[in-house]
């Protein structure tokens, strides 16, 4: 009877500390790296939902001007959002500009925090050192994510020893408007790691969608596609770039044409997506081309 009992509580025990594992994480603290535009747009839609946000970028200037740029952002959120109570929309400024800080010093930022979202320059390499060396700092608990819109999610978590708490957060651009965001799971993601993923990305009021980790993602393996074959158009002098980006807007009901979204997203963002999955335009470099506008 004894034995049998030692075994009930043994099961009871072991369920508990499985329950208790498999429990997800709820992400209060935030830790993003990288001031730029995309860093910035995640920064402040964490702040203002209530998130604790540290923003790390290499110089003070660069956090300043991107703290700035935030709090130009959320005074046009204010003045939508609470046009009837001007007051209301200052208060929310200050409060969520307050639930940022700034810092220079990445491995001291993520010492405490819950979740660690990485938007810097699409290179593997710089990617690679930057987790490798921030895994060494995060608690045991923390996140690791990538907003890469290009390069492969389990590549880069292979540069950590904590493979099971990586995965992919795809913002898009600009980051306070748009709802969507692709939540990437690699084969060795977590299940845990993952739905506290998908519940960060609904706390900050975004709709979720999820996808493995394959070119492109949902997004980018279909619309990279439509953007080089526009280009491929232009460049057998079928269509001018003017004509074909109206085509687009009144005959597909695209908000932009394929010219002024390569230029708005940037030239440059949209060649390292090139470049990591090996597509390229046929003719000549598509990085000569200027939107005129």
């Amino acid at each position: 009877m004894a034995f049998v009992t030692r075994q009930f509580v043994r099961s009871v025990s072991s369920s508990s500390t499985a329950s208790a594992a498999a429990k997800k994480i709820v992400v209060k603290h935030v830790t993003v790296i990288g001031g730029g535009l995309m860093g910035a747009g995640i920064a402040q839609v964490a702040a203002a939902t209530g998130h604790t946000v540290v923003m790390v970028d290499q110089t003070e200037d660069i956090l300043a001007k991107a703290k700035k740029g935030i709090e130009e952002s959320l005074r046009k959120v204010a003045k939508k959002k609470f046009a009837e109570n001007p007051k209301a929309g200052a208060d929310f400024v200050e409060k969520t500009l307050s639930n940022i800080a700034t810092s220079t010093d990445a491995a001291a930022a993520v010492h405490s925090t819950d979740l660690v979202v990485e938007a810097v320059v699409e290179s593997p390499a710089v990617k690679n050192e930057l987790f490798g060396r921030l895994d060494k700092f995060a608690a045991e608990h923390t996140i690791f994510a990538s907003n890469t819109s290009s390069l492969q999610i389990t590549s880069i978590a292979n540069a950590t020893t904590r493979q099971d708490r990586f995965g992919g957060l795809h913002f898009f651009n600009p980051v306070p408007l748009m709802k969507l965001v692709e939540v990437i799971k690699t084969p060795m993601t977590s299940q845990k790691t993952f739905e506290s993923l998908l519940d960060f990305s609904k706390a900050l009021g975004k709709h979720p969608v999820s996808c493995k980790d394959t070119p492109g993602f949902i997004v980018n393996r279909l619309l990279v596609p439509y953007l080089l074959e526009a280009i491929r158009l232009y460049e057998r002098g079928d269509a001018s770039k003017e004509d074909i980006d109206t085509a687009m807007k009144l005959g597909a009901g695209y908000p932009m044409g394929p010219f002024e979204l390569v230029d708005y997203v940037g030239l440059d963002t949209t060649k390292f997506i090139l470049d990591g999955r090996g597509w390229r335009p046929r003719g000549p470099s598509f990085i000569a081309l200027r939107w005129p506008l």
